[in-house]
C-alpha cells in the first residue's frame, strides 16, 4: 500500500498516545489538528512546538489552541499523569519527556542541552514516548525548518509505533517532515486536512 493512501482504521494495538512536533509554520497547523479533535479523544496528546518565551500580554501557544479544541489545553507540568483526553504543550525552554510513574506513563521535564539548536526539542519527546508505549503510539510530523524529529521519527517505528508525516509539498517549511522521511519513511505521508479527519474520527472504544 502506498504511504499516500488514505488511513485505515487502527491495526495491531490500540493507541494510548498521540505526540506532534512542529516549528515553523506550525501553529495553524496545531490549530487545525487540535480542533478536529473530538471531546472523547481516547488518549493524551503531546506537542512540541519550537518556541521562545511568551512575551507579556501574548497568548501562549497553549491558550491560543484551547479556543478551538474541545479537549484542556495546556503546559504540561513534571510529574503530571498522562490521562486521556488532554493536550498537553512542552513549555518554553524545557524539553517535554515520558516518564514511567507508579500509576502510568507521566510527563518529565528537562533543562537538557538544546537538541538541533531547539530547547524544547522534538527528538526527546518521540523518543522517550517511544520506550514507554511502543505499538500504541502514534507520531506526527509537521511543517518545520529543521531536522529535529527525525531521529525520534526512527525511534518511533523502531519500537512499532505508526508514523505520520505532513506532506512536504504542502508544509509551509518542508524541512522537518522531509527529514523525517529521509530517516524514517512514514506509515502515511498526508496532507494536514486528511490529518484532521482521520484524527476527528478517533473515538474512545477504537470507534472511528
Amino acid at each position: 500500500m502506498s504511504d499516500r493512501s488514505m488511513p485505515m482504521d487502527w491495526p495491531g494495538p490500540a493507541l494510548k498516545a498521540v505526540v506532534i512536533g512542529a516549528s515553523a509554520g506550525g501553529v495553524e497547523a496545531l490549530l487545525a489538528l487540535t480542533a478536529a479533535l473530538p471531546a472523547d479523544f481516547p488518549a493524551p496528546v503531546l506537542v512540541v512546538l519550537h518556541r521562545a518565551p511568551q512575551p507579556e500580554g501574548k497568548l501562549s501557544p497553549a491558550a491560543l489552541l484551547a479556543r478551538r479544541c474541545a479537549l484542556p489545553v495546556e503546559d504540561a507540568w513534571a510529574g503530571q499523569p498522562l490521562k486521556p483526553g488532554r493536550v498537553l504543550l512542552a513549555p518554553a525552554d524545557y524539553h517535554l519527556l515520558v516518564d514511567p510513574g507508579p500509576d502510568g506513563p507521566v510527563a518529565a521535564l528537562s533543562v537538557d542541552d538544546a537538541v538541533l539548536w531547539s530547547r524544547p526539542a522534538i527528538d526527546p519527546l518521540f523518543e522517550s514516548a517511544a520506550h514507554e508505549y511502543g505499538a500504541g503510539l502514534l507520531a506526527i510530523v509537521l511543517t518545520g525548518a529543521s531536522a529535529d524529529g527525525a531521529a525520534g521519527a526512527l525511534a518511533v517505528r523502531a519500537h512499532g509505533g505508526r508514523l505520520w508525516v505532513q506532506d512536504p509539498a504542502e508544509a509551509v517549511v518542508p524541512t522537518m517532515p522531509q527529514a523525517a522521511l529521509d530517516l524514517a519513511g512514514a506509515d502515511q505521508v498526508m496532507s494536514l486536512n486528511m490529518m484532521c479527519d482521520a484524527l476527528g474520527r478517533t473515538r474512545a472504544g477504537g470507534e472511528r
